[in-house]
């Protein structure tokens, strides 16, 4: 994590004397307030020369050329009279001669953190990340906490699309440290980043930490904000599945649903239904899930949210692949792929590349299968998508067991199997140790074969919990009503 502090510190200004660094920014060795007399007698001195005048003229009819020539050095702090009358002689507004703020300025960075999510919306995540960093630096330089603190989750989820954790989670983290005495809704989109940004790095339990803690700090100290609740037991859901904790994600599923008539934000709205229609799937709701899932799609449609609309995708093609309907599924796979190459949203692509291989292994194109899946792991980096690179191995020890190449499949369950303890994915666990036990029991090596069994049913067993505490706290919704 210090790594990544440093990485966002950089953004932070540069040392200024009267001929260096950005002129009226004082660099961060030197901690002075902006409204401190040295600092408002720099905007002066270079306002004054951008205008070309003296400081006889600047000064006159009021005051002195040597009032001026003190008030440039730093040796005294303006009245509020010689403040009015300096800011009317520069042609600037009273507050930003006061304060080094431009009139309006929060506004317009409001602006454009409005048009840089709409760029990672709908275009490269490295434009949104341009327009991003602007807005940090012009906020760090101004003091305005909100809008750096918006400007660091933005270049955290422009991280997350493009799969640099790390960076993901230094951003969410230096924008939950900027909010530390705003309340805790305020900070609940970057508590949601740095979640998903451990469940992408596969640290499922971790993840969960993060958002039951958040949500008993909202339910328990009065912070009954429906959009913050809203993200976190959203975002809660796909880790609590992939640990085999289908009560908690039901349960999470719930509580979402019955936030949504207190959200206005139809992007809020959209990820909740696309989320939820898993947890219906996993109960067998298929009609449900349809249906939710054309609610999402419906909405990101008219946000144009081509990543979400990715996800929408992606889910219709594993709802087809759940039901043996493998040529759509290939088919809405194939267009969810397409969809996150051309957002260079790499992660994703990776993790849709092993439902792509699945679909392909089991419609008999096990060699194209093959082929995919190790292209996807060459491409992955050490600590990302401990998941989808399980997921890839198990895959390529089914086809090699398919082909008569046990050695090979047994190396790939072990790796699978070594990949995904590292995350807790139960289910998944308890899968790959049937594997390996089947493919050990067919090799007369019934010893090995059921100690795979009985790591698998271990991980099976293990309670459907994320902490050592109970469920989160639900929301008082009659509280709402």
């Amino acid at each position: 994590m210090g790594t990544g502090r440093r990485t966002v510190m950089a953004h932070t200004g540069t040392t200024e004397a009267d001929g260096g660094g950005a002129p009226g920014r004082p660099g961060p060795a030197q901690e002075e307030a902006p409204d401190a007399p040295a600092a408002i007698g720099r905007r002066v001195k270079r306002l004054r020369k951008e205008r070309g005048l003296t400081q006889r003229q600047l000064a006159e009819p009021a005051y002195t050329a040597a009032y001026v020539s003190t008030l440039e050095a730093g040796k005294v702090r303006p009245s509020e009279a010689g403040l009015r009358h300096l800011a009317e002689r520069l042609g600037v507004a009273h507050e930003e001669l006061a304060t080094g703020k431009p009139t309006h300025i929060a506004t317009s960075l409001r602006m454009g953190l409005a048009d840089a999510q709409r760029t990672l919306a709908v275009e490269d995540a490295a434009d949104a990340r341009a327009a991003y960093e602007q807005i940090l630096g012009r906020a760090e330089e101004y003091g305005l906490t909100q809008e750096r603190a918006a400007a660091l989750v933005g270049l955290g989820e422009c991280a997350l699309e493009t799969g640099e954790l790390t960076e993901a989670l230094a951003r969410f983290e230096a924008a939950e440290h900027a909010l530390a005495d705003d309340p805790l809704p305020a900070r609940a989109r970057a508590v949601r980043g740095r979640s998903v940004a451990h469940y992408l790095a596969g640290e499922l339990r971790y993840a969960c930490y993060l958002l039951e803690s958040a949500i008993d700090g909202l339910n328990t100290s009065g912070l009954h904000d429906p959009g913050a609740l809203l993200q976190l037991y959203t975002a809660s859901i796909a880790p609590y599945m992939d640990m085999g904790a289908h009560a908690r994600a039901a349960q999470a599923a719930e509580l979402a649903l019955a936030l949504v008539p207190q959200v206005s934000d139809p992007a809020l709205v959209a990820t909740m239904h696309r989320t939820v229609a898993r947890t219906l799937l996993a109960e067998g709701r298929v009609d449900a899930a349809q249906a939710s899932l054309a609610r999402a799609t419906e909405l990101y449609e008219q946000l144009q949210i081509r990543t979400e609309l990715a996800h929408c995708h992606w889910m219709r093609g594993y709802v087809c692949a759940q039901h043996d309907d493998l040529a759509q599924a290939e088919t809405e796979l194939r267009i969810a792929h397409s969809m996150l190459v051309s957002k260079r949203a790499a992660l994703y692509v990776s993790q849709v590349e092993v439902e792509l291989a699945d679909v392909l292994r089991r419609g008999g194109k096990s060699a194209e299968a093959a082929e995919l899946l190790e292209s996807l792991l060459a491409g992955l980096k050490p600590g990302r998508g401990a998941l989808h690179a399980g997921g890839a191995h198990r895959l390529l020890g089914l086809i090699a067991e398919e082909a008569g190449d046990a050695e090979a499949a047994e190396l790939h369950y072990a790796t699978a199997l070594s990949l995904l303890e590292q995350t807790g994915a139960a289910g998944d666990l308890a899968d790959i140790c049937r594997l390996l036990g089947d493919l050990l029991r067919s090799e007369g090596r019934t010893e090995a074969a059921l100690n795979a069994y009985r790591t698998g049913l271990g991980h099976r067993a293990e309670p459907g919990t994320t902490t050592l505490g109970p469920a989160p706290a639900r929301p008082p919704f009659g509280h709402w009503a």
